[in-house]
């Protein structure tokens, strides 16, 4: 069991919450560099003089609005040897072949299928299929009930939409928007 800090304290924040206390780890609080509120231990100056990293570790909880404020936030925390914990929901289905970076959220019900990769910090939310030898870039927000399927490529900090479906053998560009509901096929083909 591990003690968790979450950063960030909006909307996302509640949801990774309740994901930490499902996975058997104990919620501390949440760091917010601009407002108070519930459960809101101080900004991340504070957080790094009060909680330090040897005993806690943090998840990031800035949602998909900024993904860039949300890498470099994850960028800041590395460099101050904090470890930004995984979370995979007890429900979710996870093939042993698959490798998982640091600081990926796994939700209630998700599917990942033989030999994908997960790189570092990539939200795979409710129900979500990944199939097979699939590689889900840095940073990649996969909403509910999306699917992924074999030999996919996204690249870095991509939102793929709820129930968007990502054909075979497709490369998705670095920060695409993939609407919800949307079959994405266009682009070129992984060699």
């Amino acid at each position: 069991m591990s003690k968790i800090i979450i950063y960030g304290s909006k909307d996302f924040a509640y949801v990774i919450k309740s994901l930490v206390e499902d996975c058997g780890h104990e919620f501390v609080g949440f760091i917010d560099d601009y407002n108070d509120g519930e459960f809101v231990i101080g900004t991340y100056s504070d957080v790094k003089t009060k909680y330090p990293p040897h005993l806690y570790d943090i998840v990031i909880a800035i949602g998909y609005n900024n993904l860039d404020a949300r890498w470099k936030v994850y960028q800041k925390i590395l460099v101050d040897g904090y470890n930004i914990a995984s979370l995979v929901h007890p429900t979710a289905l996870i093939s042993k072949s698959c490798e998982i970076g640091n600081g990926v959220i796994i939700m209630v019900g998700a599917i990942i299928d033989t030999n994908c990769v997960l790189n570092d910090l990539v939200v795979v939310w409710p129900g979500v299929v990944i199939n097979h030898d699939s590689i889900i870039g840095e940073n990649n927000f996969l909403s509910p009930n999306s699917t992924i399927c074999g030999f996919v490529y996204t690249e870095q900090s991509c939102f793929i939409g709820a129930g968007a479906v990502i054909v075979n053998h497709t490369v998705v560009p670095q920060s695409s928007f993939i609407k919800a509901g949307q079959v994405y096929y266009q682009k070129k083909l992984v060699e």
